[in-house]
């Protein structure tokens, strides 16, 4: 049995939280919130909840990425991954295309 006021670990518990958002923000998780037909609050879980998984995403793409440059000994794969490893820390348009190749 569980000591008074520890929950189950099956039950998701929820930590009410006031934020202040900038006006152009708010117009658009309301337009979201209106298009799922969810109110604000569900929206602005729902977008939150994206973001960490987009940012997981993000990271775990890196290690990837990071692991293959560093195991790579072929000079001509190890060039390619540091590009690709180059584009997943600065974005896909980080490196300009050599005109001399």
């Amino acid at each position: 049995m569980k000591a008074p006021g520890q929950s189950s670990s099956r039950t998701r518990s929820s930590v009410r939280q006031s934020v202040t958002i900038p006006r152009e923000l708010a117009v658009e998780i309301r337009r979201v919130a209106k298009k799922k037909h969810l109110t604000m609050s569900q929206a602005l879980v729902e977008l939150a909840q994206r973001g960490v998984e987009a940012e997981a995403a993000a990271r775990a793409n890196l290690n990837v990425t990071y692991g293959r440059f560093m195991s790579e000994s072929d000079p001509k794969l190890k060039n390619r991954a540091g590009e690709d490893l180059i584009r997943s820390i600065f974005g896909k348009d980080a490196i300009a295309e050599d005109s001399l190749r």
